[in-house]
């Protein structure tokens, strides 16, 4: 057994471990390549988060979703790196939207060089991103715009909230549906249409992704509150200083909502009031840390992440299929 990707992912058979990884380094060349310009500020500016790591998870979702076809298609790669540049952009704006201070262990670009270069590197990503899309051909350009839709139609409805006598949990995991799994989606989707694999297989792949993407963000939620920063690569609590609506909160708000004790509403109270203070927010973190709320979360986490893997039944058996199924353990994993 060895490990590849994000979480430490293990994949059993050495064949596909080679050939994801040489897959991965050929995205991680891909993505330097394409954020490359003749302006060098805007090259730094561009490959700011893409030097500081990460998980890469679409781009290895996509590798291991070409494999139920011909794993060594020209459009594996591009198409990786269209979604992962997509992802990396979407960082830039989410980052101005909370006021963050720090991605992924490093800087945040706003924090960097204020918030009108990050927003226009981000814009620079999505405008390379659909350089690469165009030679891919116009169903993945399909395939990307309805995506890149559903992904703003999300952080819309996350911005304006639930409107009135909508349940607000309901109302938030349509929200990182598309805010999350739309993309997660497509990273399936592309992995399998692009390898040339049935029609069936890439629909199970797409919805595959779309609930593995919805169990990703859940977990993020659960992250938010009980990492450290080592662990998540933000600082704990940014979802809750900014107001953002995560699942564990909704939780809380649900309990508090039904008559809960003193303790609950007092929690609640302070969640909407000033938490800039940072004795304030490491007590309301504590008090999240120990509360029901965040168990229920992150057994809603696990919820999404095995109906993903459920999704997966109808697939061959084979060490690619395995992978996949690992992945909602992993994701289940980070969620504690």
């Amino acid at each position: 057994m060895t490990v590849v990707g994000p979480f430490g992912l293990s994949v059993r058979d050495q064949a596909l471990e080679t050939d994801v990884q040489a897959g991965l380094a050929a995205v991680e060349a891909g993505l330097l390549e394409a954020t490359k310009s003749e302006v060098p500020f805007i090259t730094e500016a561009a490959q700011h988060l893409v030097r500081a790591g990460g998980k890469r998870f679409r781009p290895l979702l996509v590798m291991l979703a070409s494999r139920f076809g011909d794993p060594y298609a020209p459009g594996i790669v591009p198409s990786a790196v269209v979604v992962e540049l997509t992802h990396l952009a979407t960082l830039y704006h989410d980052d101005v939207m909370d006021e963050a201070d720090v991605r992924r262990g490093v800087a945040s670009a706003n924090a960097r060089w204020g918030n009108s270069v990050a927003v226009l590197t981000g814009d620079f990503l999505f405008a390379r991103a659909s350089h690469i899309l165009a030679d891919l051909g116009p169903e993945a350009v399909r395939i990307q715009a309805e995506a890149f839709e559903r992904l703003v139609t999300g952080q819309i409805l996350e911005t304006a909230g639930p409107r009135d006598g909508r349940d607000p949990v309901e109302h938030y995991l349509d929200v990182i549906a598309g805010k999350t799994g739309s993309l997660i989606a497509v990273s399936g989707r592309f992995g399998a249409l692009m390898s040339g694999a049935d029609e069936s297989v890439v629909d199970i792949l797409t919805q595959y992704g779309e609930r593995l993407g919805t169990a990703f963000q859940l977990a993020d939620d659960v992250l938010d509150i009980a990492s450290d920063s080592h662990e998540s690569g933000k600082t704990p609590g940014t979802d809750l200083r900014e107001g953002i609506p995560t699942l564990p909160v909704l939780r809380l708000r649900e309990t508090a909502a039904r008559g809960g004790n003193p303790d609950d509403l007092d929690l609640v109270r302070l969640l909407d009031g000033d938490l800039s203070d940072d004795a304030v927010l490491a007590d309301v973190l504590a008090r999240l840390r120990v509360h029901p709320a965040l168990e229920q979360a992150r057994r809603d986490t696990i919820r999404y992440a095995q109906d993903a893997r459920a999704t997966l039944a109808p697939l061959p058996e084979c060490f690619a299929k395995s992978a996949l199924e690992e992945l909602c353990d992993a994701v289940v994993h980070r969620a504690g």
